[in-house]
Order: C-alpha cells, then structure tokens, then sequence
C-alpha cells in the first residue's frame, strides 16, 4: 500500500510537463525532489539494516546479503555493498540516522560521516555524533566538510595512539600497464603529503601549457577566440604534463636543489589544544605527517590575535598583495561563492565594500573570488546573503571560530 503510493507520486512527477512551469517553480522542484530522495534513502537503510540483521537474504541459499540484493534487485554488485554498508553503519549511528530521517542531512554528507566512522574510532564517533553533525551543517561546501572531518578523524586517531601518516605512506602505490593495444593504464595512490607535492607541480606546468596553448590560439585565430580553438583539451594537457614530469627529470641535475613543501602553521587559538598544521592548499597534517618533514620543510607561522586576523595592512592601495593577500588565500581557501571550490592560488581577491566606493584594501574588507565570479559580480550584484558587509563578514569570523572547536577529543 505506501509502496504504491510512493510509485503514484513517481509517475505523477514523470507525466509533469516541465514546459509549464516558472523558473523559480522548476529549480525548486529540483532540490525539493533531492530532499525527499535523502528521506527516501532513509528508510532504504533502515529497511535494509533489518532484512540484513534477520539474514532473510538467506533464504533462497544465498551465501551474502550483497550477492542477493545485486541479482535480486538488478543492481551491480559494487552499488549493492556499498548501499548495504550504509545500512549497518546507520544502524550504529542512531543520531546521523535520525538526522537523515528528519531531512536535516542529505545523503551525501552521511556517507561521509559514515566514512570516518571506523570501527577503531566507533567509541570516539558516538561520543562526538551530534557535534560532527553540527559542524557538517555550519560548512559551506563538500570541501570544507571534508576538512571538519579529516581534523576530527586525525585528532582522534592521535587520542587512540594510531599513527594515521604511517598507514597513509603504507599505502601508496603506482601501476603503469601496459594494455592489449600497446597503449599504458595509469593508477596509483599517494599520501596526503606526497600526492600534494606531485599534484602541485603537475597542476603548474598543465597551467603553463594551458598559457602556451591559448598564446598560440590568439595568435592565430585573434584575440577573442574562444577555449574550442585551443590546440589540446584539459585531459590532454594534463597527459603531456605528466610526460613533461618525466622528461625534466631525466635531465635533472644529480646534484639539483629539491624543492621544500610549504607547511602553514597556525598558532594563536588559546582554546587549541595545539597548533593546527596545515598544507600551504588547506590540507590538514597530523603530528605525525610534520615530524618527518621538519629537516626538509619551509615551515610558515600564522599568527593569530584575539579578533582572529591573521594581519590587518589598512593601507589605501587598489590591489591585495604580498602578505595581506597570502593571509586572505590562508583564512578563505577557496572561492567564497557559496559552493565553488577553485582553490585560492587561482583566485583573485575581491574587495567586500567596492574600492570604488571607498572600501579599503584590508584583511576584513576582502575575500577570494575566482575570477569568473568576481566577474560576474562587477556586472550583476549577487543577493544581498553574498554581497551584503554586515552578512557576509560574520561568517569570515563564523569560519575562523569553528576552527577553535576543532581540538584533541578529551578522554572518555
């Protein structure tokens, strides 16, 4: 009976005639629809949890719950596990369960709360449940979520004595095959410092490809030719990066200068139980990522005072240079359009009360825009939530304060 409802529902939305509606009817349709397919996912796990725990899989011989599920419900057996794993790790989280039920968390943020839930940390997870939960729905985007959790799953680890930089170095590895028609499969996997300093610098030589690249399209095709005339596309460039890598390391010198990682360490937080140490793009490093990379390592301090500035230059200049804008890229990180990622090195740093209108060129006053979207802003104003001084300052200070909580869990 409430499955055929649910299938009416469905089939009423299939025959909507989306022509008919408004703009605004439409986008909310979307996100209305994406909220009920959390609540739906919901249920999905609790039902499944049971028919799992009462092993009913079993009944027709079935040797495991995911085999079932996969033939049964004509689903492929890696999204079969993966759906049943969500289910059991619910089915412990009582608190992130009912939060998905009450539509207060999408499934995407469980999964990842459901990712740094492991079983040495369960005792640790269930203590901290509704604060993770809290501090997922104080970001503004996945990449900010992602690093809430990794503070909390390498503060935790570090209280439980486990050596996370170990199992992460542990783990690397590298395949080059060779495929039936001669041509090569690339996989690996890096640690987090590692696969920051090989991700680095594959990123700027694809970037002076890219500058090549759209140099030559000018040249030929004049100065308002469009990214089609590029000679290679993204994937391609990123291809002879990788070969570029290669080559210059061949012709390296035995006796060459090896570049050092930037490590940023911020100090000043008096509720810190220690520093936050920090990669110089945000990723988070546990004690034990920084203590083999002291002998080798530029090792940067941000200092914070008591109204959380990393510094505060009030100089009446038109751009943000030097440290003042170092200090916004450490603070932002990323783009602060709600939901865009690019990182802060490709970024320009946009003034929050136009310079034109008398805003100074100071900490407090700017932020990272990519450059599309400080563009865009200089042609169309956002909502007053985006673009308004008194709004959107206190959440630079909300960000800056949330890092304060991320400390050392206590003991039990």
């Amino acid at each position: 009976m409430l499955l055929g409802q649910l299938r009416d529902g469905i089939e009423a939305l299939n025959a909507l005639d989306l022509d008919t509606l408004e703009d605004t009817e439409l986008s909310g349709l979307v996100f209305d629809l994406q909220a009920e397919t959390s609540l739906l996912a919901a249920a999905q796990a609790r039902i499944l949890a049971r028919w799992d725990a009462r092993m009913v899989w079993a009944d027709d011989g079935s040797k495991a719950a995911g085999a079932r599920l996969a033939r049964d419900a004509g689903m492929c057996r890696g999204r079969a596990n993966a759906v049943l794993h969500r289910a059991r790790k619910l089915a412990t989280m009582p608190v992130v369960a009912a939060a998905l039920a009450e539509g207060r968390l999408s499934i995407d943020l469980v999964d990842l709360l459901v990712a740094v839930n492991l079983p040495r940390r369960a005792a640790l997870f269930a203590r901290d449940e509704a604060l993770l939960i809290k501090w997922c729905l104080d970001q503004q985007s996945e990449r900010d979520v992602r690093q809430v959790l990794d503070r909390w799953a390498q503060a935790a680890d570090e209280h439980l004595e486990h050596d996370p930089a170990k199992r992460e170095r542990q783990g690397r590895y590298f395949n080059a095959d060779r495929t039936l028609e001669g041509i090569f499969d690339l996989r690996g996997r890096l640690d987090r410092v590692d696969g920051t300093v090989f991700a680095n610098e594959h990123a700027r030589l694809e970037r002076e490809m890219f500058l090549a690249d759209w140099a030559d399209a000018r040249a030929e095709f004049g100065e308002n030719c469009g990214v089609d005339k590029l000679a290679r596309t993204p994937g391609q460039r990123r291809a002879d990066a990788l070969i570029e890598m290669a080559k210059r390391s061949a012709t390296r010198p035995a006796n060459g200068v090896t570049p050092s990682p930037l490590l940023s360490i911020l100090v000043g937080y008096e509720t810190f139980n220690g520093m936050i140490c920090e990669l110089a793009d945000g990723t988070p490093l546990s004690r034990d990522h920084l203590l083999p990379l002291l002998a080798e390592a530029d090792i940067e301090r941000l200092v914070f005072d008591a109204a959380s500035q990393v510094i505060d230059v009030s100089v009446r200049q038109r751009f943000f240079t030097g440290a003042l804008r170092h200090a916004i890229e450490i603070r932002d990180r990323h783009c602060q359009f709600p939901g865009c990622d690019v990182l802060g090195d490709d970024c320009e740093v946009d003034h929050i009360v136009p310079y034109s209108q008398g805003g100074e060129t100071k900490q407090s006053n700017g932020r990272l825009y990519c450059k599309p979207h400080n563009g865009r802003r200089t042609r169309r104003p956002y909502p007053n939530d985006i673009d308004d001084p008194a709004i959107y300052r206190p959440l630079i200070q909300k960000r800056l304060e949330a890092l304060k909580t991320l400390r050392a869990p206590p003991d039990p």
